[in-house]
């Protein structure tokens, strides 16, 4: 799935995401890119996600910079899982993250989920969820971090289920049953406007709000 004209590219794994570059996409326009969406504040990652990148890509001291860009944004970046029939070169094996452990964010687990979510199906987990799919009517996501769905939510979606009401909620259209953000609840209008683009909703001033964003 391309989350922008630039062709970086996002995949869902078990424990967090992982990113790919084209192969002409220099380390300055791969950061300046990376930097802009994140600086948006348009939930590019939900905070707490653990990301991997390729293990062959990137020197020393670009994946450090990288790594400290990703950092001060809440994030952890990782090398990819090496692949367990292909050798790895000893000087790859041996370039660790470099951050200290103090200053390293909380992990969260990251749930991912790569399909629709139908009409009685439930998930519940205490991190953050990315779904790779619908969130259709009589769907639910109850979730202690923030949602982000890369498709349409229709559902019920509960973010900040323990009481963070710095969650949020993203979806490319967000036309949900009803959204709740730790003890704050809003429902959908009876005939709700697809604007064409993301949507993001989150707590402001005592109140859920929605606003489009930028992917």
């Amino acid at each position: 799935m391309e989350m922008s004209e630039e062709k970086i590219k996002i995949k869902g794994e078990n424990d967090g995401l992982m990113l790919t570059f084209p192969v002409d996409m220099s380390f300055c326009e791969i950061m300046e890119e990376l930097g802009r969406k994140l600086e948006s504040g348009s939930g590019f990652f939900l905070r707490g996600t653990l990301v991997r990148v390729p293990r062959d890509r990137f020197a020393k001291e670009e994946l450090a910079e990288m790594q400290e860009l990703f950092r001060t944004h809440g994030l952890i970046c990782r090398l990819a899982k090496p692949e367990p029939a292909a050798p790895i070169a000893p000087v790859t094996e041996r370039v660790q993250p470099v951050e200290e452990k103090k200053e390293q964010p909380e992990l969260r687990q990251m749930l991912v989920i790569e399909k629709t979510l139908r009409g009685g199906q439930a998930v519940e987990t205490e991190g953050s969820v990315i779904v790779f799919g619908n969130v259709n009517p009589g769907a639910q996501i109850t979730a202690g971090g923030s949602v982000d769905i890369r498709g349409t939510c229709r559902g019920v979606v509960h973010a900040g289920a323990a009481g963070d009401s710095t969650a949020f909620i993203i979806a490319d259209h967000l036309m949900p049953t009803q959204i709740r953000i730790a003890n704050y609840v809003a429902r959908s209008p009876d005939e709700p406007e697809d604007s064409g683009k993301a949507e993001r909703a989150f707590v402001k001033d005592g109140q859920i709000v929605i606003e489009p964003i930028e992917r």
